[in-house]
């Protein structure tokens, strides 16, 4: 029997209420995370005037180059090579109706735009790949004249290149051409790009992937689509970009044997949240963000410039592991989809790799909340073997049953000689709503979560993170959704590493990136012959079951568990995978992924082999 599909859409990407808004600083952003208790100071007034970027019409003077001297380099390359094949992108096309239009560089005039309802045929794909380099090119070197003409609003475009280089300030600035972006379509290529800004004074730098959009003008020519996000994808109009006085003390986060994770893109956000440790000296610092000019929303805070005299903070991150994690997130999160990683170390409860990839840049390895399909059926075998089930007790697989509601497999079919370890294996839904009406109340499964797995607890693992929410359920409909692991629960991949650590291990313990936080402790503990039948029920999905092909391959202690979630009509199915090899947990999900043995577990299984099962 495949693996079931549990019917469990993603929750908002928040904090409960206080969840992110727009690019993961909501109002709770840097204006006070009201993250429950632990609240972080604003920017407040401390913000310096900035000249905004992107955000205006442009038409005015281009403001003045700074004095200090510069470097900006392009390399591009043959970076967008796979444009050039076969004469071009896409069938001869309308372009849409938009009014205007002059001779480029010409400033004095309206500024042109590119799309106009034309029988032009739309750009080739040498044609966007020759005027992006170009673009890119005179970006890089400075020359905002030249970038802005090459745009379709010439005036709007000069006045923000030139904004954005006089704010940031950056001593070198690099963009790499990196080939054809998703957004593109066959009227209207996009190219993506790398770019890297190095600063005076920081060791670190600025990295971050953007894209741009190449039509045709009314005149003709082959020009780039101006919009604000072309600086940074996630500026909006009506934003700037700037570079702003850090309300709070700086440090230099580093991994735990010493070495720097500035450059990896999940801890852009993560390493800023990093505070001091007590009775450390304080130094101040500055940071790149976006703000919104109104004033009507908080700080997106995209690099921080730390001074070398920054203390030095040892977390529990593992540079190599994560590195893994950034490699196995962004291959399965190709196309767009959302997706996260965490691995936790079973033995201390260190979280060693954070990963995630999503369009608004929410941390959703740590912040999510979503339905963990079958992976839940982890918990609900605990509690059935503390309740008097072996993993050998007869528990057949219906091909339906009811709570009153109707519940089904993936797969039809009849499988009456079914034991507790069949139905975790081949993941059963109604093996375990059965078993579980039958010998569990309706607040066993929460509680076993709680006490024994420490989910629902108040977790402080050194950044702001989203405890998970199993509550108790008030009907058979409800207590059936919540033991196949849907209905109103809500965890992310950090809550599900541990529960994998826990099984390891025997023993939960609470999940820290840094060893200095203050962590909660379980009212409970797994009886051992509890853990000893998990471990040999995950065991036997990692080499017989639905977690086999994933699995294979990797030797040691190792066990695994699928969870395949329906997104709804319409919709690919979410991916979820949990396993363990030695002393390492992972946890993985992937929206729209489809089954759990396929996106999430393939990323689950390249940590998992990466770290060799040493943790």
């Amino acid at each position: 029997m495949a693996e079931d599909r549990t019917d469990a859409g993603y929750g908002a990407h928040g904090y409960g209420d206080q969840g992110y808004a727009a690019h993961g600083h909501g109002d709770q952003g840097y204006g006070g995370h009201a993250y429950g208790a632990h609240a972080h100071p604003g920017y407040a007034d401390q913000a310096e005037d900035v000249t905004p970027v992107g955000g205006g019409t442009g038409d005015g003077p281009a403001p003045r180059r700074s004095a200090g001297r510069r470097v900006w380099m392009v390399a591009l390359g043959g970076a967008f090579a796979g444009l050039l094949a076969a004469g071009g992108i896409g069938a001869y096309n309308l372009v849409s109706a938009v009014t205007g239009g002059t001779a480029a560089g010409d400033s004095r005039q309206q500024e042109p735009t590119a799309a106009v309802r034309s029988a032009q045929p739309p750009p080739t794909g040498e044609q966007a790949a020759a005027v992006a380099k170009e673009f890119l090119a005179a970006w890089s070197r400075g020359d905002v004249a030249a970038a802005a003409a090459l745009t379709d609003r010439q005036e709007a475009a000069r006045s923000a290149l030139a904004s954005f280089r006089e704010t940031v300030k950056a001593r070198t600035f690099t963009l790499t051409g990196t080939g054809p972006a998703p957004a593109g379509t066959p009227s209207e290529p996009a190219l993506a790009f790398r770019a890297k800004a190095e600063f005076d004074g920081t060791a670190g730098a600025w990295e971050y992937d953007g894209a741009l959009s190449v039509v045709r003008a009314a005149d003709g020519r082959v020009v780039v689509r101006w919009a604000p996000n072309v600086l940074h994808p996630h500026l909006d109009p009506g934003e700037t970009i700037a570079l702003r006085p850090l309300p709070t003390p700086v440090v230099k986060p580093v991994d735990r044997n010493g070495k720097s994770l500035e450059a990896f893109p999940s801890l852009r956000t993560v390493l800023p949240q990093i505070t001091p440790a007590d009775g450390a000296s304080a130094v101040t610092g500055q940071a790149v963000v976006i703000a919104d000019a109104a004033g009507a929303r908080q700080p997106e805070q995209l690099f921080v410039l730390t001074p070398p005299s920054a203390p030095e903070i040892r977390l529990t991150l593992d540079a190599g592991l994560q590195q893994a994690a950034e490699e196995a997130v962004k291959q399965q999160a190709a196309g767009g989809k959302p997706a996260s990683l965490v691995a936790v170390q079973p033995s201390t409860g260190n979280i060693l790799a954070i990963a995630y990839s999503s369009q608004d840049g929410f941390n959703r390895a740590v912040g999510g909340g979503q339905a963990p399909g079958s992976t839940m059926k982890v918990i609900t075998s605990a509690a059935l073997l503390e309740a008097g089930l072996s993993p050998d007790s007869a528990a057949p697989c219906k091909e339906t049953t009811a709570s009153p509601k109707l519940w089904h497999n993936d797969e039809p079919g009849d499988f009456p000689g079914y034991t507790l370890t069949d139905d975790f294996t081949r993941s059963c839904n109604t093996g375990f709503i059965d078993k579980g009406l039958e010998k569990l109340q309706l607040g066993t499964v929460p509680s076993v979560a709680r006490d024994q797995f420490g989910l629902g607890l108040e977790w402080h693992i050194g950044i702001p993170s989203r405890d998970a929410t199993i509550p108790v359920p008030r009907n058979g409909d409800e207590a059936a959704a919540t033991y196949i692991g849907q209905g109103r629960i809500q965890v992310n991949s950090l809550a599900m590493a541990s529960v994998a650590a826990t099984v390891q291990s025997g023993t939960f313990r609470q999940p820290v990136l840094r060893t200095d936080a203050k962590r909660v402790t379980a009212p409970g503990r797994l009886p051992e012959g509890v853990a000893q039948g998990l471990r040999a029920m995950m065991a036997k999905t990692a080499t017989q079951g639905t977690a086999r092909a994933p699995m294979s391959g990797l030797t040691g202690q190792i066990g695994a568990k699928t969870g395949t979630v329906e997104a709804g009509p319409g919709k690919d199915t979410n991916s979820w995978f949990i396993a363990y090899r030695g002393d390492l947990a992972v946890a993985a999900e992937v929206e729209g992924g489809g089954h759990g043995n396929s996106a999430a577990g393939v990323a689950a299984a390249q940590v998992l082999k990466a770290g060799g099962g040493r943790g």
